[in-house]
């Protein structure tokens, strides 16, 4: 049997977690076959990525021409059919703030797709993220095309639920991945109860070099690390708020921006509008290898999000025995415990920022190793990507054979 995932945008360089997750399901003895809607290939920077290029078929590159002999192949073959999944994208469609229209370049997504799957005799797909791809393997399985699941990270699905037709994907859904309890809560909110019972957590789990790194102490060095994308929802403008005011208060130490995104120059314009050029650099997009050594040159990992699902680079932080200050958001708290692997502060509040940042920069690196060793042992026991992906590859199996039968 083969399993395709389907991601809007594969290989990516803040996605490594789908790429691991399908390493773990092929070491599990599940061959993958990797499909994306738009080529991921800007920004890669790690050499697994580059690799995962080279495996993904990307459904976009076949053009505008490409698109529309799919969509008339499949509505004269398979008229029937076509018409159903027609009706499905104009219900889902109407109410989409995406429009119809769209929506009908994902049917002719979903009819390309119907092809390729069944030249390679696809017997589940797998999406990640509740919006598009699973929209088009939605629609595809509605032309005769293999049953779907779909992995739920959240925030977005959880801002969009009517209009990404969230409770029709997961009454459609051969069963549905939610990455956190929290997230498990949320889609038995918008679905009946009877479909609870579809709903199933596999973690997002944390690299192999991650979880058998040798032990390195916490550095003396005033130094902490933020590891994420440059943008609202990470509350990167409220960090940069805290790190002023602690400059102010005469505290000499630096923190590291991992990461791009669209709130990179406003970020800059602000560090040189108030002088805090000695106190924060931006790197960009690294590699694994190399957001692991940010890490361990840090006393502590910092992230103020808004909103989230659950990060894997709090995870990474953890299970290299570096204390975490977040915030009480999603699945955040199913990780981060105050007081024993790391601060947990009111989303939103610079004082409260500013009030643990002091603690980490300021506390004894004894502390801290307390702290980085309680998040190390919690990681190991919950977040090992290849334990999590033979747990998905067993539902794949059972869902697989269940068909068979």
């Amino acid at each position: 049997m083969t399993l395709a995932y389907l991601v809007n945008q594969y290989p990516k360089v803040s996605h490594s977690f789908i790429r691991r997750e399908i390493a773990g399901v092929e070491a599990s003895g599940i061959p993958v076959a990797r499909f994306t809607i738009r080529s991921g290939n800007s920004d890669l920077v790690d050499e697994a990525d580059k690799v995962e290029l080279s495996k993904t078929q990307a459904v976009l590159d076949i053009g505008m021409v490409g698109l529309l002999l799919n969509l008339l192949r499949v509505a004269l073959s398979k008229p029937v059919r076509f018409l159903s999944a027609f009706w499905l994208m104009l219900q889902i469609g109407w109410h989409s703030d995406r429009g119809v229209w769209r929506h009908l370049a994902y049917l002719a997504e979903a009819c390309v797709l119907l092809g390729w799957f069944s030249n390679l005799k696809i017997a589940h797909v797998h999406a990640h993220f509740g919006t598009n791809s699973t929209a088009v393997a939605m629609l595809c399985h509605a032309l005769g095309g293999p049953p779907y699941s779909f992995t739920v990270h959240g925030p977005e699905e959880f801002d969009k639920v009517y209009t990404i037709a969230l409770t029709e994907k997961i009454k459609r859904a051969a069963f549905v991945v939610a990455v956190s309890s929290f997230g498990k809560s949320q889609l038995y909110r918008w679905c009946d109860r009877t479909l609870w019972s579809k709903i199933h957590i596999i973690h997002c789990g944390v690299d192999k070099m991650f979880l058998t790194e040798a032990h390195i102490a916490v550095p003396e060095q005033p130094r902490l690390v933020c590891i994420g994308r440059l943008c609202e929802q990470k509350g990167h403008l409220l960090l940069v708020e805290a790190i002023s005011k602690l400059a102010a208060e005469g505290l000499q130490f630096k923190v590291i921006l991992v990461g791009d995104g669209p709130l990179r120059v406003e970020i800059e314009n602000t560090i040189a509008q108030q002088g805090l050029q000695y106190h924060i650099e931006i790197t960009g997009w690294v590699s694994n290898s190399e957001v692991q050594q940010h890490l361990l040159a840090s006393r502590a990992m910092v992230l103020p999000s808004f909103a989230e699902g659950l990060p894997v680079a709090i995870m990474e932080a953890l299970a290299l025995q570096r204390p975490v200050i977040s915030t009480y958001v999603a699945g955040i708290p199913e990780l981060v415990e105050s007081g024993v692997n790391g601060w947990l502060v009111p989303p939103g509040s610079v004082e409260a920022i500013v009030a643990a940042m002091r603690e980490a920069l300021q506390l004894p690196r004894e502390k801290l190793e307390i702290l980085g060793r309680a998040g190390a042992e919690r990681i190991a026991t919950q977040y090992d990507a290849a334990k999590e992906a033979s747990s998905l590859a067993a539902l794949f199996r059972y869902h697989i054979e269940k068909l068979q039968k």
